[in-house]
């Protein structure tokens, strides 16, 4: 059970920053209306844009996995329930 807490707190952090990091970058590199998409023009290219880019693609990628494998072994406890479990 600790492990499944623990993966369960490692995939609301990494959703966390992912959220926190893509509201910063809306905020930052390109912020709404008009002027915000003038903005981009020139913000998107920066290196903490391109870094808040990055930042939001690898947590997104790490929290829909731990979810994906989370999913897939509950269903594996459903259709094998006598299989050994992990140590």
């Amino acid at each position: 059970m600790e492990s499944i807490a623990k993966a369960a707190a490692s995939a609301i952090l990494a959703y966390t920053v992912h959220y926190g990091t893509a509201k910063i970058y809306n905020l930052v590199c390109v912020p709404d209306g008009l002027l915000g998409y003038l903005k981009g023009f020139i913000t998107t290219g920066s290196p903490v844009c391109q870094a808040g880019v990055q930042v939001i693609t690898h947590t997104q990628t790490s929290y829909s996995s731990m979810f994906l494998m989370g999913i897939t072994r509950v269903f594996i406890d459903i259709v094998a329930p006598g299989m050994p479990k992990p140590v």
